[in-house]
């Protein structure tokens, strides 16, 4: 992602300015893999409530073990810590079978980031299906939503809202 300040960030603290479960929370925000004994040392230093894993898109980096990204999370919930995890939707499957443990933990959000440029662009008509893998397939059905509607300004997080946040200078091994 590219984002003014954040070129080598990987970890960052801000408030959510996203209107999910922890909105307005004191929030330690992770950038890829990060070792869990920083993430967790870093939380505690900081006083956070909230830890986002896969921020700047890195959610797009499933790389390495799968244990990395499982054990971030499952370290966080057990600190009881809110946690986000940002990923799009052609990882839900995944996200469904590599973290079956935790994806009903109360604390634990789920971020489906959905790619639409050019929003404003649609006409009124626009819906966004949220549909199935196949027909009857895991879903009883489909949901379907105008785009308009969607658009309200309780849920609109403006891009300077995103501004406000402190890159932090902690020493990440290479290896990890």
């Amino acid at each position: 992602m590219n984002r003014e300040g954040h070129e080598d960030a990987r970890l960052f603290l801000g408030t959510e300015v996203e209107h999910t479960p922890a909105y307005g929370a004191k929030t330690l925000f992770v950038v890829g893999v990060v070792p869990v004994k920083i993430i967790l040392e870093e939380a505690l230093r900081h006083s956070v409530d909230h830890v986002y894993i896969g921020a700047n898109h890195t959610f797009l980096e499933w790389d390495g073990p799968k244990r990395w990204w499982t054990d971030m999370i499952e370290a966080c919930l057990q600190e009881d810590y809110w946690v986000t995890l940002e990923l799009n939707t052609d990882q839900l499957a995944d996200l469904q079978s590599r973290f079956t443990r935790i994806i009903e933990h109360n604390k634990f959000i789920p971020m489906i980031s959905v790619s639409l440029p050019n929003i404003r662009k649609l006409n009124y008509n626009a819906v966004l299906k949220l549909d199935d893998k196949d027909f009857n397939a895991t879903n009883p059905g489909v949901w379907v939503h105008s785009i308009h509607n969607l658009q309200k300004r309780s849920v609109f997080t403006d891009w300077s809202k995103y501004t406000q946040d402190q890159v932090l200078d902690v020493e990440i091994p290479k290896d990890e």
